[in-house]
């Protein structure tokens, strides 16, 4: 599809899509392309919204209490809109969703690929950005190794933020592509397609990937639904668990985490844990539809629409879609990410979400020479 870009502030950068390039664009996507993106500056938007009144917070999610708060038992996270600042008064002019809870902590707790837990004290076992592992030990990130423990109350399982990339690995470069790996299924994209555009992929989920001068380049790993999808609630509690190391450059725009696509309504939707550039920012020319606490650290909620000639994500002969975004506050580059738990906060601030496509962790930057190393890069389902 072809989609029109807005930018910030860096002049000349050409954005793309996955299945779709910019209007300002004079590049065409290859048939078997998947996805589309759409570059979006940093810069503009609203500032942000005011924390207050009684925030609701799951006790079984990843959340943080803020001043003045209400705990709610059953997992609600509040979406507070228009509210006063943190000390619990009340909002003005504004109101307070509360998301009901989908999923919780998967019984067993023992991490994608980790030894169930065993009785006894955590070890440097806390997940990152969650509590401290419950029910079982965690033994603290051993290199290259398996993590053993307990689910993290809240966080989900503990995440080896030490982990070293595996050996060995099938790299994909200069060309627009998608396949599999392992359990994972993986897009490669850019809009000026050269040898230096690449992404590995391993048996294990894991990825690499590597850019010089490639325009808007995407590479991603994750579950991929297809036009059968279901809505996300039907999936339980979808999660990521991600480690990653970054070097060089990435132009006029970056977003490291979360990307994906629904149909019905058509979606184009971004999660944002890290950037290559400064961070936070506010999604540009977008709407802040709120904020939410998810896994221990708040979320600006932002919405958009964005047009284009269709493409191969949205049905035939759409022409334009809407763009979620979910932009944490202070970046991080290990934990895990409760998915779910972003797409109730949309739905609560009048952000629906159709049939999905795909949930992916993903690179996606504007130019530049650089590359990004997951040793971790796992997202999952509880059905």
């Amino acid at each position: 599809m072809r989609v029109n870009i807005l930018q910030s502030f860096v002049l000349g950068v050409a954005f793309g899509a996955v299945g779709c390039t910019g209007t300002d664009s004079n590049s065409t996507l290859p048939a078997n392309n998947v996805g589309g993106a759409t570059g979006i500056g940093q810069t503009g938007g609203s500032g942000p919204a005011g924390l207050g009144g009684a925030s609701v917070v799951a006790t079984t999610g990843n959340t943080s209490i803020p001043s003045g708060g209400a705990i709610a038992t059953g997992g609600a996270t509040a979406i507070t809109i228009g509210g006063s600042p943190a000390g619990g008064k009340p909002a003005t002019g504004g109101t307070t969703s509360v998301i009901p809870p989908t999923g919780g902590v998967a019984s067993g707790g023992a991490p994608t690929g980790g030894r169930p837990a065993t009785s006894g004290t955590a070890t440097g076992g806390a997940a990152t950005g969650g509590r401290s592992a419950t029910g079982g030990t965690t033994t603290g990130p051993a290199t290259g190794g398996s993590t053993t423990g307990g689910a993290a109350t809240g966080g989900g399982s503990a995440v080896n933020c030490s982990a070293v990339m595996p050996t060995g690995g099938t790299a994909h470069c200069g060309q627009n592509t998608q396949g599999n790996a392992g359990s994972m299924s993986w897009s490669l994209w850019s809009n000026k397609v050269n040898s230096a555009a690449c992404i590995t992929t391993f048996s294990t989920p894991a990825f690499s990937s590597g850019w010089g001068e490639s325009g808007d380049f995407l590479a991603r790993i994750g579950l991929e639904w297809g036009s059968g999808g279901k809505t996300y609630d039907q999936y339980g509690t979808i999660s990521a668990q991600f480690a990653y190391t970054k070097t060089g450059t990435a132009g006029g725009y970056s977003y490291i985490g979360i990307y994906g696509w629904s149909i019905n309504p058509c979606v184009e939707y971004y999660i944002v844990e890290d950037s290559y550039n400064s961070f936070p920012f506010n999604a540009y020319n977008s709407t802040q539809k709120g904020t939410a606490t998810i896994d221990g650290e708040v979320y600006k909620l932002f919405a958009n629409s964005t047009t284009g000639s269709g493409g191969s994500r949205c049905p035939s002969g759409t022409t334009s879609w809407q763009q979620y975004w979910s932009i944490r506050q202070k970046a991080r580059q290990c934990g895990t990410i409760t998915i779910s738990q972003h797409f109730d906060a949309w739905k609560a601030a009048g952000m629906p979400l159709g049939n999905m496509l795909e949930a992916k962790i993903l690179v996606e930057v504007g130019g530049g020479t650089g590359s990004l190393n997951f040793p971790v890069a796992s997202v999952t389902t509880t059905k």
